[in-house]
């Protein structure tokens, strides 16, 4: 790794260091990381996750996912809504997973409030994507020692109060910063990394979800932000 925090990989492009050039993990960096996303199952899925990473490796969480998606039902909080103490119990039986009891019952409680939050907004896509910090707001550059020197946001705050307001759990500040950063809420990718370019054009293509208007009338720009 360099100073400014970039790692040359097998094909000579630099990245972001915290791969390993391990190469799944180097997919995961390239394919998904910083990439917006707008479907609800897989919001659900980088949150609960990022919930169980906490305290863990994100490699080790990134190499039980598919144990994971079986494990809950590929996350369609639907499903996972529902589940009850056999569930729990098949959970902390799974070797594949992390046995966490704590872990697992917020997993199925986050499912309820999940719900609730797409019935109140429409979609979790459009709760979460209301709280995109401005541009302006953003560092003017994305280095080795900024990315390190913040864990969390002022945004990353005000979304995990929130959400431990209505009823989720295992979201603290860090844990919504780093789902956050999974799901291109922000691009954290370090400036000279191969793949910033790649994510600012995915972000700039990105159609934004927005709450829907309510019945009573109110213009869309109403509601949009939270």
């Amino acid at each position: 790794m360099t100073t400014n925090g970039l790692l040359d990989g097998p094909d000579g492009r630099p990245r972001c260091f915290w791969h390993g050039n391990l190469e799944d993990y180097t997919r995961y960096h390239d394919e998904e990381w910083g990439r917006p996303v707008g479907n609800d199952i897989r919001l659900f899925e980088k949150i609960c996750l990022e919930g169980f990473q906490s305290g863990l490796s994100w490699l080790t969480i990134l190499r039980k996912r598919e144990n994971f998606r079986s494990a809950f039902a590929g996350f369609d909080f639907e499903k996972v809504a529902r589940f009850g103490d056999d569930d729990v119990a098949r959970c902390l039986a799974d070797k594949g997973i992390v046995r966490h009891r704590g872990k697992i019952v917020s997993t199925i409680n986050n499912a309820a409030r999940a719900l609730e939050m797409r019935d109140e907004f429409g979609s979790l896509a459009a709760y979460f994507w209301a709280y995109e910090p401005a541009a302006h707001t953003r560092p003017a550059r994305m280095d080795h020692a900024t990315l390190l020197a913040n864990p969390t946001t002022e945004v990353s705050t005000r979304i995990s109060k929130d959400l431990k307001k209505r009823g989720w759990s295992f979201v603290g500040p860090t844990t919504v910063y780093a789902f956050m950063q999974a799901m291109g809420l922000v691009n954290d990718h370090l400036d000279g990394c191969c793949i910033r370019e790649a994510v600012e054009k995915d972000r700039a293509a990105f159609a934004r979800p927005v709450r829907p208007e309510p019945s009573g009338g109110g213009s869309r720009a109403d509601t949009r932000r939270i």
